[in-house]
């Protein structure tokens, strides 16, 4: 038996897995039947509620072996809302931007550095100083792993 904690995983698993489904189906064009006919044969079932794990797995790859693009959701965070401000730390937030674009970081990034180095939950709580030193932290890795700071 599952322990009671790992079944809400599984569910939001297997939804995600589920909209896969859908979302192939949709890019591929398929009609109702064409797709009912594809669930029988690759899964066993008449509908992809019915779908096991494994059904569903074997569903997931048929679709994608026949064409269907699955791209991973863009987390690349939140950009601070002081950004395009006239403050002085619009200035700062940019270059912040820019080195994490040159690294291919997520905004995530530099706010997990906020927390860390300044006990900040957000950029935008951050003084200009403590940019100043996150920038500084961005710099020193971009020249340790070889990339751009200017």
């Amino acid at each position: 038996m599952t322990h009671p904690t790992n079944r809400p995983k599984a569910a939001l698993r297997r939804n995600a897995a589920m909209a896969k489904i859908h979302i192939a189906k949709k890019q591929l064009g398929m009609d109702d039947d064409t797709y009912r006919a594809m669930l029988l044969s690759i899964g066993g079932v008449k509908s992809s509620k019915d779908l096991s794990p494994e059904g569903i797995d074997k569903v997931v790859k048929h679709l994608a072996s026949i064409g269907a693009a699955f791209t991973k959701a863009n987390k690349a965070g939140r950009a601070p809302h002081s950004l395009n401000s006239k403050s002085n730390k619009a200035d700062l937030l940019k270059k912040i931007e820019a080195l994490l674009a040159e690294a291919g970081r997520p905004w995530t990034y530099a706010a997990s550095m906020a927390k860390r180095m300044y006990k900040k939950d957000t950029l935008e709580f951050c003084s200009a100083a403590e940019l100043t030193g996150i920038i500084a932290g961005l710099v020193k890795n971009a020249q340790r792993e070889g990339r751009r700071t200017q």
